[in-house]
């Protein structure tokens, strides 16, 4: 097996270890928490999601595409991190209070206060990461993710068994954080320093200014929708909205975040070649659109029983926003990795302003839509995604010569994809109100899995040519195993 295909095993490895047990712990967690508890603490996350952006300053990024690394240049990276890092959990604690004060939320000031630890911990572990997804090391990330989400399952789940409400999830996310740090340090590179230095900060800096610009940027345009809510609504709304957002997270967390961490430096490589990255670019979104449009329309019209499966009733309210919602996320899955295309083309700055004008857009529209209730913030969310995914088409077409009949032409069998597997949902919307959650979910899945199999095959569709790979590769190493 090449190293791309290695990398890509251990990444989805990785992801979906952790997407099981983040919903395993979910689960527990929303029958042990109510929504105004669990709005507390998504109120804070929420904030600091902000903070998480700017911590790494492009460090990481910086140190995927640089073309050749020395100590000089890895003893700068961090240095910034340091600088960073420990600057914003200054920020942190003296915003906590203005922060609860705000939103009319005194808890919020002790929930930001503990979280601020983080930004001390975060420098120590900061070059790892970065360095290993350089070095397609994606075994010793599987490790380090792995031990973030068991002690954060665990320890969440036992301060919530204990009566420590919204506490719980802060007393999580910590003690994920520390482990973390602890299992970096065991598989941490060899040359990496330990002393950071100032020499070569300054073009660090530079890198990261743009690189943080944007995704400071596109993040406020992400958390917009829970900031309005928590301030125009009430923190129970919030927590419901974000039960919604999470849901539509589980294709990032599945696929997204596991793709990302490898076509990130091979895009970069392919752009150092003549062929260019753009192929690749198109490759990927067809395989990632044959999974993600059949995905969201099953999350579309099973939302109901799903979340009464996986939450609860008293968390019911969420499945008409997560039914909205599903339109934006299928849109804009064909571009979630136009942003490590231009990252890796050298385009920082055209991916900040395109950043920064969908942000403003998402914002505006959040603030206009809040007043009317959580399904018209829904509904803004979908008009400023479609707008913004039309901005990135622009954007692809001006900067990669990216043509929509070429774009077309790489979703045509995704699109037909798609069509193939909508009978099961759309028959199991009307009969799934006298049917078990469970029962439901189980046929429509199955139903749909096995209309997905044929339809990849029947079309010769690029994700059965991945998948047809794999399978040789894997027996070609499981009879030269038997052999030896």
């Amino acid at each position: 097996m090449n190293a791309t295909h290695h990398s890509f095993l251990f990444s989805f490895a990785e992801k979906y270890t952790v997407l099981l047990l983040g919903m395993v712990a979910t689960m527990v967690l929303s029958r042990l928490l109510t929504p105004a508890e669990v709005g507390v603490y998504s109120l804070g996350a929420v904030l600091m999601a902000l903070a998480q952006v700017v911590r790494d300053f492009g460090v990481g990024q910086y140190l995927i595409q640089e073309k050749t690394l020395d100590m000089d240049k890895l003893r700068a990276a961090l240095g910034t991190s340091l600088i960073v890092a420990w600057l914003l959990a200054a920020l942190v604690l003296i915003a906590s209070g203005p922060l609860a004060h705000f939103y009319e939320e005194p808890r919020l000031k002790l929930v930001l206060q503990l979280l601020a630890i983080n930004f001390l911990l975060i420098p120590f572990s900061a070059l790892t990461l970065p360095m290993l997804r350089r070095q397609l090391r994606f075994r010793a990330i599987y490790a380090i993710n792995a031990a973030n989400s068991v002690s954060n399952m665990v320890v969440g789940v036992s301060l919530a068994l204990l009566g420590c409400s919204y506490m719980s999830l802060v007393g999580a996310v910590l003690a994920g954080s520390l482990a973390s740090l602890l299992t970096s340090l065991v598989v941490r590179p060899r040359e990496l320093p330990w002393l950071p230095s100032r020499r070569g900060m300054k073009h660090i800096i530079t890198f990261g200014a743009y690189s943080t610009g944007g995704g400071l940027v596109d993040e406020a345009g992400l958390v917009a929708p829970d900031l309005i809510i928590g301030k125009m609504i009430d923190v129970e709304s919030l927590a419901l909205f974000g039960k919604a957002q999470s849901m539509l997270g589980i294709f990032n967390q599945a696929i997204t975040s596991a793709i990302s961490p490898v076509v990130f430096p091979l895009f970069a490589l392919r752009n150092r070649e003549e062929g260019g990255a753009v192929p690749v670019y198109l490759r990927t979104i067809s395989c990632m659109t044959a999974l993600s449009w059949p995905f969201f329309l099953f999350l579309a019209c099973m939302a109901l029983p799903l979340v009464k499966v996986l939450y609860g009733e008293q968390w019911s309210a969420c499945a008409p926003l997560i039914s909205i919602m599903c339109l934006s996320a299928a849109v804009l899955s064909m571009f979630s990795m136009a942003r490590y295309l231009f990252v890796a083309t050298g385009q920082m700055r055209a991916q900040a302003r395109l950043d920064a004008w969908a942000g403003l857009l998402r914002v505006a529209v959040l603030l206009g839509a809040a007043p009317f209730g959580l399904l018209a913030v829904a509904w803004g969310v979908v008009a400023s995604t479609l707008v913004r995914s039309w901005l990135i088409y622009r954007c692809l077409r001006r900067l990669s010569g990216l043509e929509w009949r070429v774009l077309f032409q790489a979703l045509r069998k995704s699109m037909v994809l798609c069509l193939l597997t909508a009978a099961p949902p759309l028959s199991m919307l009307v009969w799934h109100p006298h049917v078990r959650p469970l029962l439901a979910l189980a046929v429509t899945a199955l139903a749909m899995l096995a209309c997905w199999i044929a339809g990849i095959f029947l079309l010769k569709h690029d994700i059965a040519t991945e998948f047809l790979l794999l399978q040789r590769k894997l027996t070609g190493r499981m009879f030269a195993a038997r052999s030896h």
